[in-house]
């Protein structure tokens, strides 16, 4: 919802924008943030920020990266990771990319290794062969929860990285579902689990 001009005089508050105040707010952000500048909301979102994590690999341009951001967001990720190519498609985040903490990694080594060194566990998730229940499991409070290609899904050698890999339960005829779908379910059962 688009918010036109601040009535002046304006508030005395470091957080917000001149420009924005002037001009109005048309960016999709929440009632509490309008008109705050980009960093002090980033500021803000930092004091409460969960600590998990998620990674999702991007070998072929996967048009689901978007979503997995805006669900990183919604559910107030301390990071993003995206392994493999820099470069991705930004416009199904609706530019909640830019109040997320974004890293790349060059491959599964690399992000394992980040992980390792920040004290988080790696938890694929994927339907692949000794994967459990994600419905009957216990996330660890500082997971990396890591999602695959729409298609192949995890690479092998992510599965070698991962410390625990869990599966969506499906009950229908389709095989898998994409990462987007798959990352929202997989950050509201952290949150489920883990959020006050």
């Amino acid at each position: 919802m688009t918010v036109g001009p601040h009535p002046e005089p304006w508030p005395d508050d470091p957080r917000l924008d001149a420009r924005l105040l002037a001009e109005g707010d048309s960016r999709n952000v929440i009632d509490r943030y309008r008109y705050w500048s980009r960093e002090a909301i980033i500021a803000d979102l930092d004091l409460r920020r969960h600590p998990f994590h998620v990674a999702v690999e991007n070998w072929e341009h996967d048009f689901n990266i978007g979503t997995v951001v805006r669900n990183a967001n919604a559910f107030l990720a301390a990071g993003v990771h995206i392994v493999g190519r820099r470069r991705w498609n930004r416009r199904g985040a609706m530019v909640t990319d830019r109040y997320q903490h974004e890293y790349h990694h060059g491959d599964a080594a690399a992000l394992g290794s980040w992980a390792a060194a920040h004290d988080l566990v790696v938890v694929g998730v994927d339907n692949v062969a000794g994967s459990v229940p994600l419905e009957r499991t216990l996330l660890p409070e500082r997971a990396m929860l890591v999602f695959g290609q729409e298609g192949p899904g995890l690479s092998p050698e992510m599965v070698d990285v991962a410390s625990m890999l869990v599966a969506i339960t499906q009950y229908g005829s389709t095989r898998s579902l994409n990462a987007g779908v798959a990352s929202g379910i997989a950050m509201y059962a952290w949150v489920r689990q883990h959020a006050g």
